[in-house]
């Protein structure tokens, strides 16, 4: 059966604003050898599935540096340490990217984010009943365009790879999931 590692040491490497890295070596249960992993200290994330009284899904389309392609997402962002839980979190997202706001909000699922180099969570938060009610309020790194998609297409934009997010396919999956037990 599969043990966890312990830890030997840990070293900070580098504070980046959004995250910070450090290097854990850890000791094999099976070998007792030591291995450097480097690891990236991250806030919880949490991505917001949210659907209009129409049954439109609020999506946002926002330039990636990391990959330099134009992304269509759905809304979400870090939990700051001012939010009361995830789900405080997400209707904030909610409300600064796209302007909108919902009823019925309820915390869906959580995931590690990436387990193999980085020590947090992304969250998913459904809320239902979305109207557009404030004006956006985008960070400084931020330049969003709001899309508004039927939620009947969002699995033909999975399946052809119009949607490249990893995450937000997890959150679309726990959604369909959830929409499918109910029907």
């Amino acid at each position: 059966m599969t043990q966890p590692w312990n830890l030997a040491s840990s070293r900070p490497l580098g504070d980046f604003r959004i995250f910070k890295l450090r290097a854990d070596r850890c000791i094999s249960p099976r070998t007792g050898a030591e291995h450097e992993f480097i690891i990236i200290d991250a806030p919880h994330w949490v991505n917001i599935i949210a659907i209009t009284t129409d049954q439109q899904l609020v999506m946002i389309e926002q330039y990636r540096v990391g990959s330099q392609t134009v992304e269509l997402e759905i809304p979400g962002g870090m939990i700051d340490p001012t939010d009361a839980n995830p789900v405080e979190a997400g209707l904030r997202e909610l409300r600064e990217e796209t302007g909108y706001e919902g009823r019925d909000a309820l915390l869906l699922a959580q995931v590690w984010s990436n387990p193999a180099i980085m020590n947090n969570r992304t969250y998913t938060v459904l809320v239902e009943n979305c109207e557009l009610k404030h004006p956006t309020e985008f960070d400084s790194g931020e330049d969003l365009t709001t899309r508004l998609l039927p939620v009947t297409e969002i699995p033909q934009l999975l399946a052809s790879d119009k949607i490249q997010h990893p995450l937000v396919h997890v959150a679309l999956s726990h959604y369909f999931h959830r929409r499918n037990r109910a029907s």
